[in-house]
């Protein structure tokens, strides 16, 4: 008897992302009908435009959309989105060089149910934009207009032009955006240079469910605002600023942490904190679950042990290049993490194998590490190594010292691990990455660009889950290559920059073999002809972006040829 179709939706559910779709839409119609009626998100890039059309219609239940890499014309667009009639609940136009006005208002009059809206780092984004934004969206929960690209908008000599004043974001384009999103509840303001604390005001007195608030890089809000805000927003659960404590902590912002009883999240990177206000902010008693004090200045070990010990169900900590930290203090405050999931000890010099194998033993819930830029490679392993399977994912690069030894030790310590970074680190040779490759089954990502002792790298063993592999600047060749191509047959993103023994030949076996490679760079590769692009395109239609190799220019004809097969050919 056959499965109800509600039975295959539920089953197809459990799939993590919608490229598992693919193959499943293969298998019969049926199967094509549900995985089309799955499928949630759409990122939209040059070669989708032509298809465009055809997507739409073809995946009905599209809540999110993202541009990407996209250099038409977004108002267009974003017209005809309007006209698709997808119950559309998530947008992100963010990275552009315009602010699409037009194109948001023609969705506006057909959707009107847009929740979530990306406008960071967009061109000429103004107040007038955020007025029409809250007028055409009312219903908007979460916004993103940090760090808008205003890189015309100065005078010769450094100085703002005002005749451009007008083209900025300020305080009157903030408080017409809240006048009308009462339902807001997460806004990013980052890198808004020209709003004040009356931004603040404005965002805290209009938006009752306010509960997160970005203000790195304000550089006219004061801790006098921020800590206003703190005040007057109940429900805030989730804060992020920089630069406080230039020259000094002022009271009142200390003292806004005990007004703070909802606050989950604080992240105070760059900024020059006490250890009076890190206990002030453990005796607040707060819900807090993720800290960051990322590359903070003027604070001590004292401070730190104080706070961490009264938030101990703390899930995410990030103390980078707190140079105070060495093996002896983490293995102390270790007590206080068995909750932690994630937690980055980068820029901490005096780290070095210990502090790494003792986390793994001490915090069972531990999956994310990064330990980058330390001392690791340096000093005997713990006398007790305890196996974490929960760990999936380590960043280690830019540690000099590390050495296959210590690879092998965490291949055996992280048996499921799933992302292996280890960039830059010149001891490490093919012997250490193959050792973890062979007892790491799981391995989805590997990055080890420029790791210079790796000469070669190939294999005579499936690797069954690998999707990307960074390999930058390294001395594989053609051999090395086609046994990568064989062994990773799920292999869908592939960086080859500057790896000048390779040739088309290697390239060949890495098309012919990977079915599901969807970007490959070819930056540097100065031994591979151009000519092989078009057979590349042609023979792999997954490829959706080829990066050239440096001095190859395709003709506007062959840009064309290569967009209508759905791939973005750029120049090297």
């Amino acid at each position: 008897m056959e499965l109800p179709e509600e039975c295959w939706e539920s089953i197809f559910s459990f799939l993590e992302h919608h490229r598992y779709f693919e193959p499943l839409s293969l298998v019969c119609k049926r199967f094509l009908s549900i995985t089309n009626h799955l499928r949630r998100s759409l990122t939209i890039t040059d070669p989708t435009l032509e298809s465009l059309p055809h997507l739409l219609l073809r995946f009905p239940n599209l809540t999110t959309i993202a541009f990407r890499d996209f250099h038409g014309n977004l108002d267009s667009v974003l017209s005809l989105i309007s006209q698709s009639g997808l119950p559309l609940t998530s947008l992100d136009v963010s990275c552009h060089k315009c602010f699409p006005l037009l194109g948001l208002k023609c969705l506006a009059s057909k959707i009107r149910i847009l929740t979530e809206l990306n406008c960071s780092n967009i061109g000429s984004l103004k107040d007038s934009d955020l007025i029409e934004i809250g007028n055409c969206f009312p219903s908007l929960e979460v916004v993103d207009i940090s760090y808008p690209d205003h890189g015309c908008g100065f005078s010769p000599n450094g100085s703002l032009d005002s005749k451009s004043f007008s083209g900025l974001v300020t305080d009157y384009g903030i408080l017409g955006l809240a006048s009308s999103l009462r339902r807001l509840r997460k806004i990013d303001l980052s890198g808004n240079t020209f709003i004040t604390d009356q931004a603040l005001v404005s965002l805290s007195s209009n938006c009752m469910f306010l509960t997160e608030i970005g203000i790195r890089d304000c550089d006219f809000i004061t801790q006098n605002g921020i800590a206003l805000a703190i005040r007057k927003t109940g429900n805030l659960k989730s804060i992020f600023m920089n630069g406080i404590g230039i020259p000094s902590i002022d009271v009142c912002f200390l003292d806004s942490f005990s007004y703070a009883r909802s606050l989950c999240e604080l992240d105070l990177s760059n900024s020059f904190i006490s250890d009076e206000l890190l206990c002030l902010v453990a005796e607040a008693n707060l819900p807090l679950n993720k800290l960051v004090l990322s590359r903070c200045f003027c604070f001590s070990f004292d401070g730190i042990y104080f706070l961490l010990s009264k938030y101990q169900s703390l899930t995410y900590l990030d103390l980078e290049g707190a140079n105070f930290l060495n093996d002896e203090s983490i293995i102390e405050l270790a007590k206080f993490f068995g909750n932690l999931t994630f937690i980055n000890l980068s820029l901490c010099s005096k780290l070095t194998n210990s502090t790494l194998f003792s986390l793994m033993g001490n915090c069972p819930l531990l999956t994310i590490i990064n330990i980058e830029r330390t001392n690791l490679g340096v000093e005997a392993f713990p006398a007790e190594i305890v196996v974490n399977p929960r760990v999936k994912s380590l960043h280690l690069g830019w540690n000099n010292n590390l050495n296959d030894e210590c690879m092998k030790m965490a291949s055996y310590v992280c048996p499921n691990l799933e992302v292996l970074d280890v960039t830059y680190c010149s001891g490490i040779t093919e012997e250490g990455i193959l050792e973890v490759l062979k007892s790491c089954v799981q391995i989805r990502c590997l990055e080890i660009s420029r790791c210079q002792g790796v000469n070669n790298l190939e294999l005579d063993f499936e690797l069954p889950k690998l999707e990307v592999l960074q390999a930058e600047g390294l001395a594989i060749n053609d051999e090395a290559l086609a046994s990568i191509g064989k062994r990773c047959g799920r292999l869908s993103r592939l960086n080859l920059e500057g790896c000048l023994n390779v040739t088309a030949r290697g390239v060949e076996g890495v098309i012919v073999n990977c079915k599901s490679l969807k970007e490959m760079n070819l930056r540097w590769c100065n031994n591979v002809s151009v000519d092989i692009v078009a057979w590349m395109v042609l023979s792999r239609p997954s490829l959706r972006k080829i990066t050239l190799p440096c001095g190859s220019v395709p003709t506007a004809n062959q840009r064309n040829f290569f967009l209508r097969h759905g791939c973005l050919v750029c120049q090297g």
